[in-house]
């Protein structure tokens, strides 16, 4: 049973992602772990009311999540009502970021799924500040971030992001693999150049061992000139190609590194009308010359 965890403050935004993720796994038993955090005021001095008619603010807080966390769960059921599916809810006082840390290691989850939004008064800027804080965060587990208003449709055209320069394990791709084969989408691996020119010996190397894990998946290369910035690049691929679906990995110096760290800009530009899959690395290692050789018989 897959397991996964969707944060939610009960707006509309966070609605959707719910909706999407119910769409997206309808076929698959899931385990939804719903999670709600909440940070009051907590009163400082003597002109700070430690309560609000008669009852504790930190009190009420919890309350008021609570209620919330089952009121959204009765909602899924009434609209989805999908025996395949079972939810539990985590009410938490914590920053947001640091809970879904402690959940995934805690209940061993293998998605998150959550909704994005812009900040206040930028809602072009493709993701908000607490989604890039999960990203930042969470190390062990992928992410998927669906855009506010965006209508769920299968995804059968994934783009996956990549400059080639570091090599991939089968098993940080196995998320996107698994995508992939459940939905009998296509895969374009896009690698975006600021300027075009052939790739080196690295790059081809890293380039044919994916074509070895995607070998059962249809699959294409495309290498595409960078616009004003990766995101928008990135950007004006999907819609060009209608993709559905756009993952990459999150290491250092990665795509996914550099659009969280542009300036923002430049990242108006981004405001994606698609998921977004964020595939956390896995601690590896350089490779060898060694290691070379024995990968070539993959």
């Amino acid at each position: 049973m897959k397991r996964i965890l969707i944060p939610t403050d009960f707006s509309n935004n966070a609605w959707n992602a719910i909706c999407y993720a119910m769409r997206l796994f309808q076929n698959q038993e899931c385990d939804f772990f719903l999670l709600n955090t909440y940070t009051p005021v907590i009163p400082s001095s003597r002109f700070m009311a430690p309560m609000v008619n008669g009852v504790r603010i930190e009190d009420a807080v919890r309350s008021t999540s609570e209620n919330g966390l089952s009121k959204t769960v009765k909602r899924i059921r009434k609209e989805f009502n999908n025996p395949k599916h079972s939810f539990e809810t985590i009410s938490s006082f914590n920053l947001l970021a640091d809970e879904v840390k402690d959940v995934v290691d805690t209940y061993g989850i293998d998605l998150i799924v959550t909704g994005t939004k812009g900040a206040s008064g930028m809602d072009e800027v493709f993701m908000g500040s607490n989604t890039v804080r999960i990203i930042k965060n969470t190390k062990k587990c992928p992410i998927l971030a669906i855009p506010r208003n965006f209508e769920y449709m299968a995804p059968s055209e994934i783009a996956f992001a990549t400059d080639f320069n570091r090599f991939y394990s089968l098993s940080e791709l196995t998320p996107l693999i698994d995508l992939a084969n459940s939905f009998e989408a296509t895969i374009r691996i896009v690698h975006v150049q600021y300027e075009i020119k052939a790739l080196t010996e690295l790059q081809l190397f890293n380039l044919n061992m994916l074509r070895k894990y995607f070998a059962n998946v249809e699959h294409y290369i495309h290498t595409v000139s960078e616009l004003n910035s990766v995101s928008h690049t990135l950007d004006v691929f999907s819609k060009e190609l209608d993709i559905h679906l756009l993952a990459m990995l999150h290491y250092q110096h990665s795509y996914m590194e550099r659009m969280t760290r542009e300036p923002i800009v430049k990242r108006t530009a981004f405001h994606t009308q698609i998921p977004l899959l964020v595939i956390p690395e896995l601690g590896m290692e350089p490779i060898t010359k060694e290691r070379k050789e024995e990968l070539r018989s993959y």
